[in-house]
């Protein structure tokens, strides 16, 4: 079975047949780096991610290319408020990013390409579109013409003479329609020369510049973020094929997350940093709360939800560190399940997908409890398999040589699950008394636990 997926461009599922045989080149839209990252930047990452591992865990050589936008608009005032160099405001929260993305187990890029460094490609760009009638130079800027390309409005499901670029007035456009490839220098603001004038890109041109530089003027897929379907994806669409570059080939979208029906932004105030969520959560943890819905789907972000996803990951580690403990660590099996294959093909079906997790490991668990350790070591290395496609293996070096917090939260889980067996067994003998002597025991060392339909579930006391 092939691996399908949702594209944005024909708003349906089509089977990914490579461009070239074996091999996958994804370009995905990353950081603007005027601020320190959320969970709703990270979630973008998480996503691309996962489906990476998924292509290569499917016998591709993924090429994954992530650019870094370091100069905007956003960029250049905020540094200015803050009285600081652009530039310099512009790396630190780079690191901030890269800071982030290793925090919650993303693997390296294949390329992480700057946006500064590529200007030359970008005035060849521009230089192709105005020989091929799609731009024009005026006042010190250069524009796309729109209505030059056939196609525009068709990834964003919009007639063209709706379309509102967002760039407010311009007396030197000859189109409102038209959108900016270059802006001409303003006092004080960085510039580079052209044929045009000094001046800087817009951050649409940016993406196809490097995408092309990168990946060819063809590649497979092109991801992002909802809200850059337009104007920025729509935008890169039109200026790469009416320059000659066929582009994307698949183009595929996560949704945002959201707090209290709003898109996570800076601007409306309602972020919750990386670091901020780290100092409650492991990263592993936090990483299981964000590739668990499925990519497509909006996230509600609340403290319950990130709570049950913190006990729902604590189910799957401690099965695994049981086997270690009485069988010996699991191996990662060379296969995952079919029924995990078959939900992971289906357009990146994480959900699926942890459904066949959490059945495998109750399955694991009551082969342990029956003694039955063959079952139970297929079972870990089976967990093994489908974790490591999402980036949460529990014995992932990444999450157990963490450091003392890591290496001590999986010691304790380990006992608590270890003390919770006792009390299950208390209470099926009907010793109450030593079920409650049990409880007892761990609400004193700050654990709390509740007891549901999967059996009972812990988490440390809030105090």
């Amino acid at each position: 079975m092939s691996v399908r997926l949702f594209d944005t461009l024909t708003r349906k599922q089509r089977d990914f047949v490579p461009l070239r045989a074996g091999a996958v080149s994804m370009y995905v839209c990353g950081a603007t780096v005027q601020g320190l990252p959320h969970i709703g930047h990270v979630r973008s990452s998480l996503n691309y991610d996962v489906l990476r591992r998924w292509m290569t865990r499917r016998g591709y050589d993924v090429t994954l290319v992530r650019n870094v936008t370091d100069i905007d608009d956003k960029i250049l005032r905020k540094a200015s408020e803050a009285g600081r160099p652009w530039w310099e405001w512009a790396a630190t929260h780079e690191r901030a990013f890269s800071a982030a993305y290793d925090a919650l187990g993303c693997l390296p890029a294949s390329l992480e390409p700057r946006a500064t460094g590529h200007v030359t490609q970008m005035v060849t760009y521009i230089e192709r579109l105005i020989e091929g009638g799609h731009a024009y130079a005026a006042g010190g800027d250069v524009y796309f013409a729109v209505r030059t390309f056939p196609g525009y409005g068709q990834l964003s499901g919009q007639k063209v003479d709706d379309v509102a670029q967002g760039e407010g007035e311009s007396a030197t456009k000859r189109d409102p329609l038209d959108f900016t490839l270059w802006k001409g220098a303003k006092p004080g603001e960085p510039a580079w020369p052209t044929p045009w004038g000094e001046g800087r890109p817009g951050w649409h041109l940016e993406c196809s510049a490097m995408a092309t530089t990168y990946l060819g003027p063809q590649f497979d897929l092109h991801g992002g973020g909802l809200d850059l379907v337009f104007p920025h994806h729509e935008n890169e669409r039109a200026q790469s094929q009416a320059a000659g570059d066929p582009f994307a080939n698949y183009w595929l979208h996560n949704a945002w997350v959201t707090m209290g029906g709003e898109k996570m932004s800076k601007s409306l105030g309602n972020t919750l940093s990386i670091d901020a969520l780290l100092q409650r959560v492991r990263g592993v943890e936090l990483r299981y709360y964000l590739v668990g819905p499925h990519y497509r789907s909006a996230i509600e972000y609340s403290d319950a939800a990130l709570s049950e996803a913190v006990a729902a990951y604590r189910r799957i580690e401690s099965f695994v560190n049981r086997v270690t403990e009485r069988i010996g660590a699991p191996e990662i099996a060379d296969e995952v399940p079919a029924e995990f294959a078959a939900v992971l093909d289906d357009d990146l079906g994480t959900p699926g997908g942890l459904a066949v997790v959490h059945t495998t490991v109750r399955d694991g668990n009551a082969a342990l409890d029956k003694g039955d350790r063959k079952a139970a070591l297929a079972a870990a290395e089976a967990v093994r398999a489908m974790t490591a496609v999402l980036g949460v293996d529990p014995l992932d070096p990444r999450w157990r040589a963490g450091g003392t917090d890591t290496a001590a939260v999986g010691a304790l889980s380990s006992l608590v699950e270890e003390m919770l067996e006792r009390r299950q067994a208390a209470r099926k003998a009907k010793d109450f008394t030593e079920a409650d002597a049990v409880r007892d025991r761990l609400l004193a060392a700050g654990i709390s636990v509740e007891d549901g339909a999967d059996g009972p579930t812990w988490s440390l006391k809030d105090d």
